[in-house]
């Protein structure tokens, strides 16, 4: 069975940045996709990549600001945030063990994760 550890939250301003960490252990993963929850909204796929060809996909909302890669030895996947807006505040978590790579719908990423790692909160002030 899968676990997925994601780090690196925090509170910075708007424009700021913030990089966060997922680590993946357990079976290896076709891919990994990071999602976000805003308060009083449903959770949103945003970031995937797939561990074979390093393929990645974005939501709209954040395409052009954030930038997902991975570590393949140590199954370690990173979400580099950049101009961060107050909007982008929410708890964020990795996820994996999808059988299928990630695919772009309707503005956001969509796959059938099967694990869940818990999050990490990040907070944008304006």
């Amino acid at each position: 069975q899968s676990e997925l550890v994601a780090s690196g939250g925090g509170s910075v301003q708007a424009g700021g940045s913030l990089r966060l960490s997922c680590t993946a252990s357990g079976p290896d993963h076709v891919a990994i996709g990071w999602f976000r929850q805003a308060p009083g909204r449903q959770r949103e796929g945003i970031a995937c990549i797939s561990f074979s060809d390093g393929n990645t996909v974005y939501a709209d909302s954040v395409n052009g600001r954030f930038t997902i890669s991975r570590d393949n030895p140590k199954k370690t996947i990173s979400l580099q945030m950049n101009n961060l807006k107050p909007e982008d505040t929410g708890l964020y978590g990795c996820a994996g063990g999808s059988p299928t790579p990630c695919v772009y719908y309707g503005g956001l990423v969509w796959a059938d994760f099967a694990s869940w790692g818990q999050g990490t909160q990040v907070t944008v002030s304006s």
